[in-house]
């Protein structure tokens, strides 16, 4: 099977992470230093505690575990990939990234309850049954998984074993999206070819935005987010639309996800300063399109990478979505008010 390259580094990437017990929690002195500890990016943070859990124990008080995590007082959202979590909350990204663990006093009017792994993992096939509806117009495949496979796909996201994975979502044929910007294999280097597979040009896309009224040129002065409000959740598909002579963009999937913020009208111009009226009898008018955004667009960030907006998207599908068949953008934009005096 085989495995583009900027896919294993997906995979493979990790989030240095500096969790701290909460304050409230300490029953001893001195308090335990804070933990260290590698994240996956594609992983969930709830699974970090068989890591967490043994080095705090010592120091927890009596009573019932509710793990959950927060990041300068906000409670973060446990179904949230790791990696996503940090592009959207640290503009300028802070390493390690300093996190507060919580085992008592779960915020549960913020968070839907997490009842430990069964819950991620059931949480994750969700989203695969929701991206396979959005790709295949059916979630079948994904329900009449067997239940070897569906534990060895699993095991292949907790693992980060791509080898793994690969081997299980081919059998889901959620297919791939036409690439020609990519590097193309030589005949007989995989084992597998994706004969058989959907091209699909409805693509499932979670997009998280963060809108700014102040401008700012410096990742350390955008504004700190501290409520859920803040953030405006998207979680609509982009369908790919090709037009000859041109590739379709990141831009463009933006544009297509968030039309209130960015559009054009069009107007029609006469050349040569010929008026108009003149210009309409020799029918020489050329059709201009004139961009009529309300925002500026600040910051994309995709597992940790800010790409440029003129890449070819079917690129950006392929190689940085997560397990779940979703690409997961974060997305920072300065919102104009407009004066509708």
């Amino acid at each position: 099977m085989l495995i583009m390259e900027a896919q294993k580094y997906v995979w493979e990437g990790a989030i240095p992470l500096q969790i701290h017990l909460h304050e409230s929690e300490v029953t001893t002195f001195p308090p335990p230093p804070p933990a260290l500890i590698l994240a996956p990016r594609i992983g969930y943070l709830p699974l970090l505690i068989a890591l967490i859990k043994p080095y705090f124990s010592s120091a927890l008080p009596p009573g019932v575990d509710t793990l959950w995590f927060d990041y300068k007082g906000l409670p973060l959202k446990w179904y949230t990939p790791t990696g996503v979590l940090f592009d959207l909350l640290c503009a300028e990204p802070e390493r390690p990234w300093n996190l507060t663990v919580h085992f008592r006093g779960y915020p549960a009017n913020i968070l839907i309850p997490c009842e430990g792994e069964d819950a991620v993992k059931w949480s994750f096939i969700n989203s695969l049954k929701e991206a396979a509806y959005i790709i295949n117009g059916n979630c079948k495949n994904i329900m009449n998984m067997s239940q070897s496979d569906q534990v060895e796909l699993w095991r292949s996201v907790m693992n980060g074993n791509v080898e793994a994975y690969q081997r299980v979502s081919f059998k889901l044929k959620l297919g791939t999206v036409e690439d020609e910007y990519s590097v193309k294999p030589q005949q007989g280097t995989c084992e597998t070819d994706m004969t058989g597979q959907v091209k699909t040009g409805r693509i499932p896309i979670r997009l998280y935005v963060c809108s700014v009224s102040e401008d700012f040129d410096d990742l350390e002065d955008v504004p700190k987010i501290d409520s859920w409000d803040k953030i405006s959740f998207i979680n609509r598909p982009v369908e790919i639309h090709k037009e000859e002579g041109k590739y379709f963009s990141l831009h463009d999937a933006i544009k297509a996800l968030l039309p209130e913020l960015f559009s054009e009208k069009t107007l029609i111009e006469s050349p040569n300063n010929i008026p108009l009226e003149d210009a309409r009898e020799s029918k020489a008018e050329e059709v201009v399109n004139v961009c009529n955004d309300v925002a500026e667009i600040k910051l994309v960030r995709i597992q940790g990478i800010e790409p440029k907006l003129e890449i070819p998207f079917s690129w950006v599908v392929n190689n940085l979505m997560n397990p779940d068949y979703f690409l997961h953008i974060s997305l920072y934009v300065k919102v104009t008010t407009l004066n509708t005096t």
